[in-house]
């Protein structure tokens, strides 16, 4: 499997597919999903725009509400680069509504999270990185595929709270 980024982004029917737990959310049915997606609302750096995205959650922890989520298009995605720069207006999950503060995981964190997400979930780490295009296999194309994808933690803004983007 080659290295890097290899896949386009979806168009036509899967595109619409995707775009299926949007539809749910703006019914208030995405607590049928539980906390398995993140439907993110965010306005676009330079037009202004407001575009929703459906993030697939990779974890969820309930005490902090704390969602963490993949880049499946590396830092050039467009929901990536509305939310770097400042843009992100809500996020919902489950039941849960609200202003996203977020975080991309440093290198350190993200290493971490990948072995112990991949101990936890060993078929979706073996499918995902297949899907994205990514070779995870030995130390050097494991951490070259780290650099391409970011990670990004996602929770409710704590008030009078800036967001934070390590890495």
């Amino acid at each position: 499997m080659p290295s890097g980024l290899v896949r386009t982004k979806p168009r036509g029917l899967v595109k619409r597919l995707l775009r299926f737990p949007v539809v749910l959310y703006e019914r208030d049915l995405g607590w049928l999903l539980g906390h398995r997606f993140l439907l993110l609302t965010h306005h676009g750096r330079t037009s202004g725009r407001t575009y929703r995205t459906v993030l697939e959650v990779l974890q969820f922890d309930p005490a902090t509400r704390e969602s963490i989520v993949v880049s499946a298009w590396g830092r050039r995605a467009d929901w990536f680069r509305n939310v770097q720069a400042g843009q992100a207006a809500e996020g919902r999950t489950g039941r849960l509504r609200y202003v996203p503060a977020h975080r991309v995981l440093s290198r350190e964190e993200a290493e971490a999270f990948f072995a112990r997400w991949e101990k936890e979930h060993p078929l979706e780490a073996r499918i995902l990185p297949y899907l994205l295009g990514l070779d995870t296999r030995g130390p050097a194309a494991r951490q070259q595929a780290l650099d391409t994808v970011p990670f990004v933690a996602f929770r409710p803004r704590d008030a009078g709270e800036d967001d934070r983007s390590d890495g």
